[in-house]
C-alpha cells in the first residue's frame, strides 16, 4: 500500500526516526531542527541530559537560570513530537507514546542528578542494605519520571502553537507535580518551584501561591526562550513570551525584596532557645549499648556554651535516643540533672504504646516535651511515615520474607491519626513536623485549619538527616522546610542530627544556624508570627485558580490552530 508523502519541511514519524521541523534557513531554526528532528533516540539522550543539568538549579547549587535553558530544550522536543504527528496527520493520541518517553527521559535526569545521594543511607549498615542501593538511586527516580513523562504526554491533548503552548505546558507539568507530591504516599522532593524559591526574594511569592503556585510560575516564566527558536514567526513575536516572562519575574522579584524590607518581625518575650547538633555517628544512633555514651554527648554538648541557666526552650534533634527515655530511669535521672528549674527539653524520641490482647506495641516517632523533673509535658507523634525507611509496605509479608525498613523496627513505626499541636509552656501553639513531614505543604495547611484554637505560632522541625551525610540531601531539605515558614508566615524551629539546625523568622530569614557537619548550640529568641498569609487562609486556590486560566487559554489556543488547519 503506497503512503502519500509527507509535507515539505517534515519527517518521519515521532518516535520512529525523525519528526518534523522548518527548514534549517538560519542558525536559528537549525538549532531548533537539533531538538526536532532526528532519531528519537538521539533526543531522548538531549532529553536525559536536560535534565540532569536543571538539578543544578536546585539547593545547594541554586543556579535557578539554568531552567531557562532546560525548559526549553523540553518544549522543544515536545514541539517536534507533535509536528511530526500533524505533518502525518495522525490524531492526537499518537503523540501521547513519544512525549511520554522524551518526558520521561527528562525526569529520569534531573531525579538521579538531584536525588543521589539518598543511596548514602543504604551504606550505613552497608552488610545489611548495600545491595538495595541501586534500587534506590536508579528506582526511585525511574518511579519519580513517570509523573514528568506522564505530564509530556498529556501536554500533546492541548499542544497548540505560539505563546499559549507555554502556558499549556506549565499547567499540566504542574498538575503531573501536584500527582507525585500525592499519590502512593507523595514524595514532593525537589518540586521545579524550589528553583526560583532558592532566591529569598522570589520565594515571598509562596506566601501568597505557595509552591505549587512558585511551580506553575517556574515553569511558565522558564520555559519561554524557546520562542526564540521559532523560526517560522517575526523576531518581533519571538521576544514576545520571553519579555513578559521577565517582566513577570521582575515584578515577583521587586515585591519580594519590597516585603523582606519593610515588614518587621518582633521577638516572642521571655524565650530563649537553644538548639543542640550533636552530629552523632549514624550507625551510633540505633544501638542500645550506646546509650551512656550518647547521654553523655548529648548533655556534655548542650551545656558546652556556658550552661543553661536563662535557657528557657532547649531542642534536641529526632530520634534522640537508642531507647525510649520514658522507659529508662537512668536517662530521666541525668536529664533531670541537666535541666534548670523553668528550662524544658523539647526532643525527638520513640514513643512505646501497649496495645490489648497480647499485640504488639505500637512504636510512635515522636515528640516530647519534658520538665525539669523529667515529666511529660506534651507529645506528638508522626503522622507521615518514610515507605522503607519508617515501615514497609505490606509489612508482615515482607518481613517474612526477611526484609526490614532502615530503621530496623520490628512490624514498623506506627503513624498517628492527625497531626495535632504540641503546647508547651512558654511557646505559642507549635505545629510539630517530625522529618520529611516538612515537605508537605498542603498537609500543614489542613493540619493548621483543622484546630478549633488559636493560630499556631512556631513551626518546629526534628530531623535526622545524618543518614546522608555531607551531600546535597541535607540542603535540601532545610531550603523545603524554609519555604514552609514563609507560606505560613511562622517562624521555624529546625534541631537536626548533623544540619542543618536553624532558627528561620517567618520571611524565610535565617536568624542563626548551626551548618552541615558542625557540633555544638545555637542560641537565640524566637520570632515572633505574622499575620496569616493568604497561602494559609486559603491554601493552594489563588494557584488553583492560575492554573485553570492557563489550561483554558492554551485548549482555546489549540482549538482555533485546528480550525485553522
Amino acid at each position: 500500500m503506497r503512503r502519500d508523502p509527507l509535507p515539505a519541511g517534515a519527517a518521519g514519524p515521532a518516535g520512529d526516526r525523525s519528526v518534523a521541523g522548518p527548514p534549517a534557513t538560519d542558525r536559528w531554526s537549525r538549532l531548533a531542527a537539533l531538538l526536532r528532528e532526528g532519531p528519537y533516540g538521539r533526543r531522548a539522550l538531549i532529553a536525559l541530559a536536560a535534565g540532569a543539568v536543571s538539578a543544578l538549579a536546585l539547593q545547594p547549587f541554586n543556579i535557578w537560570p539554568l531552567l531557562g535553558l532546560t525548559l526549553p530544550v523540553l518544549v522543544l522536543l515536545l514541539d517536534g513530537v507533535r509536528d511530526g504527528v500533524r505533518a502525518r496527520q495522525a490524531p492526537a493520541w499518537a503523540a501521547l507514546r513519544p512525549a511520554f518517553g522524551l518526558g520521561w527521559c527528562f525526569g529520569m535526569g534531573y531525579f538521579v542528578a538531584g536525588l543521589w545521594w539518598i543511596g548514602a543511607a543504604f551504606l550505613v549498615q552497608a552488610d545489611d542494605f548495600a545491595w538495595l542501593m541501586p534500587f534506590a538511586v536508579l528506582g526511585l527516580p525511574a518511579y519519580l519520571a513517570l509523573y514528568t513523562g506522564l505530564g509530556a504526554s498529556a501536554c500533546m491533548l492541548i499542544w497548540p502553537r505560539g505563546s499559549a503552548r507555554f502556558l499549556g505546558f506549565a499547567a499540566v507539568m504542574t498538575l503531573a507535580e501536584g500527582l507525585r507530591g500525592t499519590l502512593l504516599t507523595g514524595f514532593p522532593w525537589n518540586n521545579f518551584g524550589y528553583a526560583l524559591g532558592s532566591d529569598l526574594n522570589f520565594a515571598q511569592a509562596s506566601a501568597v501561591f505557595g509552591i505549587a503556585g512558585l511551580c506553575l510560575i517556574t515553569l511558565a516564566c522558564l520555559s519561554t526562550p524557546a520562542a526564540l527558536l521559532d523560526a517560522s514567526r517575526r523576531w518581533r513575536a519571538r521576544l514576545g513570551p520571553p519579555l513578559a516572562a521577565a517582566l513577570v519575574l521582575a515584578a515577583l522579584w521587586i515585591g519580594g525584596a519590597w516585603r523582606l524590607a519593610h515588614v518587621e518581625v518582633g521577638t516572642v518575650p521571655g524565650v530563649k532557645l537553644r538548639i543542640m547538633q550533636p552530629d552523632l555517628p549514624q550507625d551510633q544512633k540505633f544501638r542500645y549499648d550506646a546509650r551512656r555514651s550518647v547521654m553523655d554527648l548529648y548533655v556534655a554538648t548542650s551545656e558546652s556554651a556556658g550552661g543553661l541557666e536563662g535557657i528557657t526552650h532547649l531542642f534536641w534533634p529526632e530520634s534522640a535516643f537508642p531507647f525510649f527515655i520514658e522507659r529508662e530511669p537512668e536517662a530521666l535521672a541525668r536529664l533531670r540533672a541537666m535541666l534548670p528549674e523553668g528550662t524544658t527539653l523539647i526532643t525527638g524520641g520513640g514513643r512505646l504504646e501497649e496495645r490489648p490482647n497480647g499485640r504488639r506495641p505500637a512504636v510512635y516517632n515522636s515528640l516530647l516535651a519534658l520538665d525539669s523533673q523529667g515529666r511529660t509535658l506534651a507529645t506528638a507523634d508522626k503522622v507521615h511515615l518514610v515507605p522503607f525507611g519508617e515501615y514497609l509496605p505490606f509489612q508482615e509479608t515482607l518481613e517474612a520474607l526477611g526484609l526490614q525498613q532502615l530503621t530496623r523496627v520490628r512490624g514498623g513505626f506506627s503513624a498517628a491519626d492527625t497531626r495535632k499541636p504540641m503546647e508547651i509552656p512558654g511557646l505559642p501553639p507549635v505545629l510539630p513536623l517530625i522529618c520529611y513531614e516538612a515537605i508537605f505543604p498542603a498537609e500543614i495547611v489542613s493540619a493548621s485549619k483543622s484546630y478549633d484554637q488559636p493560630r499556631q505560632g512556631l513551626l518546629l522541625n526534628v530531623s535526622n538527616d545524618a543518614w546522608f551525610g555531607e551531600t546535597p540531601g541535607p540542603f535540601q531539605h532545610f531550603e523545603q522546610a524554609r519555604m514552609r515558614a514563609i507560606e505560613q508566615g511562622l517562624p521555624l524551629v529546625r534541631a537536626t542530627n548533623n544540619g542543618i539546625s536553624a532558627i528561620v523568622d517567618p520571611l524565610g530569614r535565617v536568624v542563626a544556624m548551626l551548618p552541615l557537619g558542625a557540633r555544638g548550640v545555637l542560641d537565640g529568641a524566637l520570632p515572633q508570627a505574622l499575620a496569616s498569609t493568604i497561602y494559609a487562609n486559603i491554601g493552594s486556590s489563588v494557584s488553583n485558580f492560575l492554573l485553570v486560566l492557563f489550561l483554558l487559554l492554551a485548549f482555546a489556543s489549540q482549538r482555533g490552530y485546528t480550525r485553522r488547519d
